[in-house]
């Protein structure tokens, strides 16, 4: 994986403890032309996914290359649109697999992608994944999750910190693949970043497990690399039920 010089960029992915497969997948990504690189920029992905024994494996699979295949081929000149349409053609393409096998129906998978092109930072979101900002030492969620406890709180019939001891905190109301349409969310416009700035990619199985002071605490005083090792840590210190993943990128 070819990393240019302006980012550290760190990836981890962990079965967790009570899961027997790894159904995160998550992918980094340049082009090899520095023409390329000037319009495309860096992809990162993660996706989590769902659906028994095998589906939700092979959907975050999907996603992953599929959205990565169709980025990189786009000629599309708006880098926002052109990150939206591959989120649409991983949606195909994980509905399209599912239709070729019985065993795959409903399979489906959360995906947050972001795409750094010079300093301005492009994403799209599907699902409950997390994309986090951390400048100057405080940490900002950029993305909102599609899940039912998310709309239980944005329609007032429960409060944000009723939200973490709530039965269903987890079922998620959007995701690729299972739907027959999809919105997914993105940044209004571009936002610009800045030097010592640091990104966050993370499933549920990571930011699930700990509040957003932690993951401020360890992301402003370590390496990605460290971070990401001291983040899976704590996770599965709190019992790891679900598979945990996070990508970190540091804008140097």
């Amino acid at each position: 994986m070819k990393i240019r010089p302006g980012v550290e960029v760190a990836s981890l992915t962990d079965v967790g403890c009570q899961r027997e497969q790894n159904e995160d997948s998550f992918g980094y990504w340049e082009p090899d032309d520095d023409a390329q690189f000037q319009r495309l920029g860096r992809l990162a992905i993660v996706a989590d996914g769902m659906g028994g024994h095998e589906g939700g494996q092979v959907a975050s699979q999907i996603a992953v290359k599929s959205l990565q295949q169709s980025y990189s081929e786009s000629e599309v000149a708006d880098p926002q649109q052109r990150l939206l349409d591959a989120i649409h053609s991983a949606h195909s393409a994980i509905q399209q697999r599912s239709r070729e096998s019985i065993g795959l129906i409903g399979m489906g998978t959360t995906c947050t992608a972001a795409v750094i092109i010079e300093n301005r930072l492009y994403y799209a979101h599907v699902g409950d994944s997390h994309l986090y900002l951390l400048r100057a030492g405080e940490l900002r969620l950029l993305t909102r999750d599609h899940s039912l406890v998310a709309r239980l709180i944005e329609t007032g019939v429960i409060r944000p910190e009723d939200a973490e001891s709530h039965p269903q905190k987890h079922v998620l109301t959007a995701a690729l693949g299972v739907s027959d349409e999809i919105t997914p969310d993105h940044a209004a416009e571009a936002l610009a970043l800045e030097k010592s700035d640091v990104l966050m990619i993370c499933s549920d199985g990571l930011w699930g497990q700990m509040t957003g002071t932690e993951i401020q605490g360890i992301l402003s005083s370590q390496s990605p690399k460290a971070a990401c090792d001291s983040l899976v840590k704590l996770a599965k210190d709190r019992g790891g039920p679900d598979n945990i993943t996070l990508q970190i990128v540091q804008i140097d």
